[in-house]
């Protein structure tokens, strides 16, 4: 499955955030899971502040959703157009 773009943003897919919980939660560094699904290591860092929980697990590194993380982005997306009303 592609990346879907919106306005010329490239947003990842709910099986995206699934492979970086699964490498991420085996303990890979966020240069190598960049590497493996061609993102930016910038990107997984952002992607890992979007689906992080709240707690750390046992090497004591923050733990990651992929649920978390895609529905924080939708209601981000969907918040969006409503940038009137937000500012009244």
């Amino acid at each position: 499955k592609e990346v879907k773009t919106l306005n010329g943003y490239s947003y990842l897919t709910l099986e995206q955030r699934r492979k970086i919980e699964a490498l991420y939660s085996d303990g890979e560094r966020a240069v190598d899971i960049a590497a493996k699904i061609g993102r930016s290591v910038a990107a997984i860092y952002e992607e890992l502040k979007r689906g992080y929980t709240g707690e750390l697990d046992g090497n004591k590194r923050p733990v990651y959703s992929a649920d978390l993380a895609q529905q924080t982005a939708q209601e981000n997306i969907r918040r969006r157009g409503n940038r009137r009303a937000a500012n009244q």
